[in-house]
């Protein structure tokens, strides 16, 4: 039996004539402005999901095939009878691969996998500023906390997909080129997540994701490396020091990404049961099969995106 608290309606009489008001009229043009900076700084339609039209993301940022080819590349259907949690590896820099192949149409997402509406999840702090917030929703993105994940996953309607960067900002301290090293192994929300709405897993890698930057790394024992993993821990970001190309020379110095192709490998679903209270039993399994597929997807890509044999994925 579940017990209820009994409500006690409360009314503070005068509290209205303690300050004077300057009403305006609904039509006015007072009015319609105040109106508008309360839509501006509003981050209540953040908890949830971005607008996500297909109008808005093919001309937010659509990426040319010169200097920095990115290539989206699906090894099997993605059916919108069912919905999908895809973990996107390697985080990089700025996640350049994953923004640009499932925030945008760059590459032709509603194409290569029709019947999906996908949501890209951020930070929140993403979402915080106006304009800024408003560039991420015109995307379709999403908050990354559980709400809104829940949100999007509980809708009654099939065929969403929320796409995690699972490594977060902690996989640029590692975003080496040449390196390919994933924090994963006590990463297992999304799996929970999965779980919790039956979702398939579905792992996804961006080669040459690390490769558009040059990253300063310091040892593991050093100050530095403790000032970066100090700031993750306070502020959710990492300060790296990195660099890339200029503005009108790929011979200069800037922070504009280097002329490096990206290609966004797309790999198989595995099918995950709903359970709305997974044991732990249950997340590691899956995780588990997860980190598999993932390796194996690694693997199977590798030489064809420019790889050498030997190259092998870390876990950390």
């Amino acid at each position: 039996m579940v017990l209820g608290a009994p409500l006690v309606p409360v009314y503070s009489f005068g509290e209205n004539d303690i300050f004077r008001v300057k009403a305006s009229a609904p039509d006015s043009w007072q009015h319609l402005f105040r109106v508008t900076i309360k839509k501006l700084v509003d981050i209540s339609p953040c908890i949830f999901w971005g607008r996500g039209l297909i109008s808005a993301r093919s001309w937010v940022w659509c990426p040319s095939p010169d200097p920095s080819p990115l290539w989206l590349v699906k090894t099997a259907e993605l059916p919108p009878d069912r919905n999908y949690v895809l973990g996107s590896h390697p985080h990089g820099i700025i996640a350049v691969g994953t923004v640009c192949n499932f925030a945008t149409e760059g590459t032709g997402l509603s194409q290569v996998f029709p019947g999906l509406r996908f949501s890209l999840a951020v930070l929140n702090c993403l979402l915080y500023l106006p304009g800024h917030r408003e560039y991420f929703l015109s995307c379709g993105a999403c908050s990354v906390n559980r709400q809104s994940l829940d949100y999007v996953l509980s809708q009654s309607q099939l065929g969403r997909a929320v796409v995690i960067l699972v490594g977060g900002a902690n996989e640029a301290l590692y975003a080496v080129p040449g390196e390919h090293c994933l924090t994963l192994r006590n990463r297992k929300g999304f799996v929970r997540l999965a779980l919790r709405h039956g979702a398939s897993l579905v792992p996804v890698y961006s080669f040459g994701e690390n490769d558009i930057f040059r990253v300063k790394a310091f040892a593991p024992d050093s100050w530095q490396h403790l000032l970066q993993v100090t700031s993750k821990k306070l502020l959710s970001f990492c300060p790296c020091i990195f660099w890339g190309r200029g503005l009108f020379s790929a011979k200069s110095w800037g922070l504009l990404p280097l002329a490096r192709p990206i290609t966004t490998v797309v790999g198989r679903p595995i099918p995950v049961p709903q359970c709305p209270q997974p044991t732990e039993e249950q997340v590691d399994h899956y995780h588990t099969l997860y980190m598999k597929a993932l390796e194996q997807l690694f693997e199977e890509h590798k030489e064809s995106c420019g790889l050498p044999a030997s190259t092998r994925l870390t876990f950390i």
